[in-house]
């Protein structure tokens, strides 16, 4: 055995540059964005503060190897079912909402709110990612009884966050179902079970979104559909119409980044107003001021992200971090979808933010804490001569 003994070695730079990146990204954005936001804060000060509790939160992280992540797994489990329940309970003093969605916990002293979802999405992919692993163990012989059975425990561990989040934050909840079917389709399972079930799942979910397009007024006359949730439904699908109320926002979002054309207008030269902007609509300040060569080259760091995690995910030797790899993939790849999907009017405002770029402290964290795990996977690697695969062993 040849082991890293340097922490430097042991250390993935590649993925630390990325994230640099992304702070730099960030911090240049929000700062353009908070010039007409309406809002007296320095979320540029903010959005660093969150950072650095991000890079605490990975350095804790990389602590633990991989057999104690798994045995904090259903602790972590728990402890996110607990936070999510408890905003049903909580009292105003302690929870908030905002339009009517209770999310939030208020934050004390100095501490930010916090939005248990943010947290609980990390853990549900380390509670897949077991299931799995003790599963196969189990079960050697794979059958279609077998996967049959570790698709319907899957589906019970999912249903948990999924129920208690869905009721208050749709967008969230499709978070989830993605980190489900990212997971699911490595886990193993046979197609013949994968492909009924979805092709069934994409029939319905293609018939709801060809309601929503071509006949929304249906949905609204004999679905029990919340009247605000129809309204976003009617101002994403003509922003032009609805641009003095709920389209105010896409209607602004599509004419920023239209106007910033191939190069942008420049740094801090931001002329259309939108609301919330250094939050989910982030996108539109890098799509208006660097134009289209701007925001194609935060899409590619992205695109450069998601690759490292790839190979990271296939240098795996244990298969609880190939999945965990994968539910973390399953789940930036698509918040970045959706958050620019939806600035540009391809997708629905779901209110999503853009990964290690929007404003905001529980989303930023909750990704930190999954970049951790990664850093965890590097940190507690170990090479062999004579083999081209590595293993995760503890560390002493």
């Amino acid at each position: 055995m040849n082991p890293k003994k340097k922490v430097a070695d042991r250390f993935d730079w590649t993925l630390c540059l990325i994230l640099f990146l992304f702070f730099l990204v960030s911090c240049v954005a929000i700062y353009s964005g908070q010039r007409t936001a309406q809002y007296p804060d320095n979320f540029v000060l903010q959005q660093v503060v969150f950072y650095v509790i991000g890079i605490t939160i990975i350095a804790v992280i990389m602590y633990f190897d991989t057999d104690q992540v798994k045995r904090m797994t259903w602790i972590l489990f728990g402890i996110g079912v607990v936070l999510q329940a408890g905003l049903f309970i909580a009292p105003e003093s302690l929870a908030y909402s905002v339009k009517g969605a209770k999310l939030w916990y208020n934050g004390i002293k100095g501490v930010p709110s916090i939005q248990p979802s943010e947290f609980f999405k990390v853990f549900l992919i380390l509670a897949l990612s077991k299931v799995i692993v003790e599963h196969t163990e189990k079960n050697v012989n794979k059958s279609l009884k077998t996967d049959f059975f570790l698709l319907i425990k899957l589906g019970l561990v999912t249903s948990v966050p999924l129920g208690l989040i869905i009721i208050e934050d749709l967008g969230t909840a499709l978070v989830i179902i993605a980190i489900f079917t990212g997971i699911i389709l490595v886990s193993g399972i046979s197609w013949k079970i994968i492909f009924p079930i979805y092709g069934i799942v994409g029939a319905v979910g293609g018939t709801l979104i060809s309601l929503i397009i071509w006949a929304p007024e249906f949905l609204n006359k004999y679905l029990d559909i919340d009247p605000y949730q129809m309204r976003r439904i009617y101002s994403w699908l003509d922003p032009y119409t609805h641009r003095q109320d709920d389209g105010l926002q896409l209607y602004n979002s599509l004419h920023a980044i239209g106007s910033g054309l191939l190069s942008g207008k420049g740094f801090n030269d931001r002329q259309v107003y939108i609301p919330d902007v250094h939050t989910d609509f982030i996108f539109s300040v890098i799509g208006e001021e660097y134009g289209f060569l701007g925001a194609s080259l935060v899409i590619c760091l992205f695109f450069v992200l998601i690759y490292h995690l790839t190979k990271t995910a296939l240098a795996a030797a244990d298969p609880f971090n190939t999945y965990v790899c994968v539910g973390v993939i399953s789940m930036i790849t698509f918040h970045v979808f959706q958050n620019i999907g939806m600035t540009i009017q391809v997708l629905p405002i779901t209110g999503i933010p853009l990964p290690f770029i929007s404003y905001g402290g529980s989303s930023l964290m909750g990704n930190m804490m999954a970049m951790g795990l990664i850093f965890g996977m590097r940190y507690h690697q170990r090479s062999y001569m004579f083999s081209d695969s590595s293993k995760y062993i503890r560390a002493s």
